[in-house]
């Protein structure tokens, strides 16, 4: 199976995983966001592992806004005696 960015594929191995769409291939691995919601990097060597899946079994994983950063009010400086 020839492997690029847009594809959906399943991992062979790892079928709790879901589908996953491709995001990014180079020749040394691709990149893949499964339905569970981790993106995960598959090495070359293990494209064997990945068969292709029917579009509509992959769910994208919500989108999740980023939370805000608590912010720390400022250490007090003490004075040098």
């Amino acid at each position: 199976m020839t492997i690029k960015a847009g594809n959906i594929v399943s991992h062979t191995g790892a079928l709790k995983w879901g589908a996953g769409k491709v995001l990014e291939v180079t020749a040394a691995m691709a990149t893949i966001q499964f339905s569970d919601g981790i993106n995960r990097k598959i090495a070359a060597s293990h494209f064997i592992t990945l068969i292709p899946a029917a579009a509509s079994s992959f769910v994208p994983p919500p989108e999740v806004p980023p939370a805000d950063k608590i912010l720390k009010s400022p250490r007090a400086v003490k004075k040098k005696k």
